[in-house]
């Protein structure tokens, strides 16, 4: 029977003290998807590269990391739902987009794909096992038509503040553009050359956000600009920097 959990790394357990499965086997092709409200469909491709078939459950949710399946409220329909791939084998998953009043149609949205990988249970069992099946979840950008700018003005035209005493010091993103921006890395220039890491994530377009340091700045120390590895639609690092205001 197929079983699923809520949790980040969704495990179904038979008790195991001798064996234990740790490898994901089914691989997704790619890191991110961006669905144009133009199109009828969006596809994406899973590929099991493991040796044994592979079970697969597929959803799309709201943000709410730990909703279920028949929980999660997201405007998509995945299909197939739940497919099994054999080992070397590939499926294409397909994303419709079923129109709704709550999206807004002057900003990009983000939902999140489900990909959840349960491996069988071994043909001849000795002792006790476990049985770890590993859920993905990848960004879905719904991009509504004639949206103002791109994805790229968005983030080259990020605006970049710090806040606060050196102890509890952040460093604020402003995004006045339509889409998201996530980041795979953001530091500050310091005047010895050298840079401070911060703790980073995503902004969402016509909003802010607020990032933290991984240690505690020195602010004085800090030059007045801020670089920053954005990631762009193909799922690609981009490098930026821009000016820092206090």
């Amino acid at each position: 029977m197929f079983c699923c959990f809520p949790s980040r790394l969704l495990s179904c357990i038979a008790i195991s003290l001798f064996s234990l499965s740790v490898q994901a086997s089914v691989v997704i092709d790619a890191t991110r998807i961006v669905y144009p409200a133009k199109e009828r469909e969006v596809s994406l491709r899973l590929n099991n590269q493991g040796q044994q078939a592979a079970l697969v459950q597929t959803w799309i949710d709201d943000g709410r990391v730990d909703a279920k399946p028949d929980e999660a409220d997201a405007p998509f329909v995945v299909m197939p739902p739940m497919v099994r791939i054999d080992p070397s084998k590939g499926q294409s998953l397909r994303i419709a987009y079923a129109p709704s009043n709550t999206v807004p149609k002057d900003r990009e949205s983000v939902f999140w794909l489900n990909v959840l990988d349960v491996p069988p249970l071994p043909g001849e069992q000795i002792g006790n096992h476990m049985q770890l099946a590993f859920r993905t979840r990848l960004k879905l950008f719904f991009r509504p038509a004639d949206l103002p700018g791109t994805a790229t003005q968005s983030a080259e035209k990020l605006r970049w503040s710090l806040f606060g005493s050196a102890k509890d010091a952040v460093l604020r993103v402003t995004n006045d553009g339509a889409f998201h921006v996530s980041f795979n890395s953001v530091e500050l220039k310091l005047k010895n050359g050298k840079t401070l890491k911060v703790k980073n994530h995503m902004v969402a377009p016509k909003s802010s956000a607020d990032f933290v340091f991984e240690q505690v700045p020195n602010t004085s120390e800090i030059e007045g600009g801020v670089i920053y590895e954005w990631i762009n639609d193909f799922g690609s690092n981009v490098r930026a920097e821009a000016k820092l205001s206090r």
